[in-house]
């Protein structure tokens, strides 16, 4: 009995466990098919954080975002002595009219990453658009003042899409980076010539400069629609999980993010030069302001099958080094004759100085090919942007001021000329086969 006992009080535990077991059982299988559900709404809704589907309409969507971004800048410098004229505006208001795209492009372009983080990849560059629409409105709406925050606004919508725009072809078209990447800066610098022709030919039948300036928004729109249509998200299991944010201190520094960098912001130093001032040049040395408008067509549309074909061809290679040397020294060929026979054969220098501006295009390539993964392109892209626009934004002010204090246009093209010296180098730099 005594041993009887303790065997009982052995079994009695026994018995009352095992309901527990069960019940623990069918706990779990209850978890494992709540889990399965959980499981299957991940694999269909999207990842409002994580990478865009790489489509055929979210490709659309890049290339028409692209055909939005130079556009807003060349149309207001193809009218830029009516809209002086129109406004009664000073020298130091247009020089800064000229610089504006450059500042925004900075301050905006080191928020992009900030905003993408807050609000998915997709609404940041919706926003962007949407925000690129409405500055093209208001800068027609007003005076000196209203014209430069309009102008404020709609580059700040264009400096987040800019940033953005490299981490859609990073993330969505990992395989075809280099034909992405040149449809993107092919749109962009046709946009250019698109804004540097049209707008003088429509400023007759607009009404005006006002009218001419504001039918830009229309594209702005288009441009959102599509956006708003095709871009999506992937669906939560397919986006890899722990994905890290990029290092600022890390990319500080890196001498190769510091090269990326350096070539960004010089060749848009170059870029915004010619865009904000090459048709006054033009006209300074006698050209008529039709004529003078059809040049910075030309120098920015000349770019355009380059930058379709540039970028594939080098991003097969393993150094870019010697597309951006061969590329920049045809800038400074244009930039010499620019200012030593302005008028001799002006379609020359504009043919030089277009098929130099392609380095837009290799400048965005390296972007993707020196970042290791999405989060450095990222990164990579808003440092670029960020300091390479503050570097850029020097050029358009310091050109117009140095032209103002002379009278002539020599002493601003030998500072181009040496910002272009300096590219020379950067871009060698950037293009050697490393990454952050």
């Amino acid at each position: 009995m005594p041993v009887g006992e303790p065997g009982r009080a052995e079994a009695s535990p026994d018995l009352g466990a095992r309901p527990r077991i069960e019940h623990h059982r069918v706990a779990d299988g209850q978890a494992l098919e709540i889990a399965g559900e959980a499981a299957a709404e991940e694999r269909l809704t999207p990842a409002r954080f994580g990478p865009l589907s790489g489509t055929l309409l979210l490709a659309v969507g890049v290339v028409l975002a692209a055909v939005n971004l130079r556009a807003a800048v060349t149309s207001a410098s193809s009218l830029l002595g009516d809209v002086r004229t129109g406004l009664g505006a000073s020298a130091a208001w247009t020089s800064l009219l000229t610089t504006a795209p450059t500042l925004c492009f900075a301050v905006a372009g080191l928020a992009a990453p900030v905003l993408a983080r807050r609000i998915g990849l997709a609404r940041a560059i919706g926003v962007a658009l949407a925000v690129l629409g409405a500055g093209l409105v208001v800068r027609v709406l007003g005076g000196a003042g209203v014209m430069l925050g309009g102008t404020f606004v709609a580059c700040a919508g264009i400096a987040v899409a800019n940033v953005l725009v490299p981490v859609v072809v990073k993330e969505s078209f990992a395989h075809r980076v280099g034909l992405m990447t040149g449809l993107y800066t092919a749109a962009l610098q046709g946009s250019g010539a698109l804004g540097s022709a049209l707008t003088p030919a429509v400023e007759g039948p607009a009404g005006g400069w006002r009218g001419a300036l504001v039918l830009w928004a229309a594209l702005a729109l288009v441009a959102l629609v599509v956006w708003a249509v095709g871009a999506r998200h992937r669906p939560a299991a397919e986006v890899a999980h722990g994905a890290r944010r990029a290092s600022w201190g890390r990319l500080l520094r890196s001498l190769v993010a510091w090269s990326v960098t350096a070539f960004m912001g010089l060749q848009s130093f170059m870029a915004y030069v010619v865009m904000g001032w090459l048709p006054q040049i033009y006209l300074g040395a006698g050209l008529s302001k039709g004529t003078a408008g059809v040049m910075l067509s030309i120098a920015t549309l000349v770019a355009v099958p380059f930058s379709l074909m540039v970028p594939a061809f080098a991003a097969r290679r393993r150094s870019q080094s010697g597309w951006n040397a061969g590329l920049t020294l045809l800038a400074i060929a244009g930039a010499l004759g620019l200012m030593l026979a302005p008028a001799a054969v002006p379609w020359l220098w504009a043919v030089l100085l277009g098929t130099g501006m392609t380095v837009f295009a290799m400048a965005m390539t390296v972007i993707t090919l020196r970042a290791a993964d999405a989060a450095t392109a990222a990164g990579l892209s808003a440092m670029a942007q960020g300091f390479g626009y503050l570097i850029a934004s020097t050029g358009p002010m310091l050109v117009g001021l140095l032209h103002e204090a002379t009278g002539g246009w020599t002493v601003s093209l030998a500072v181009l000329l040496v910002a272009l010296v300096a590219q020379l180098v950067a871009g060698v730099l950037a293009g050697r086969p490393r990454t952050v």
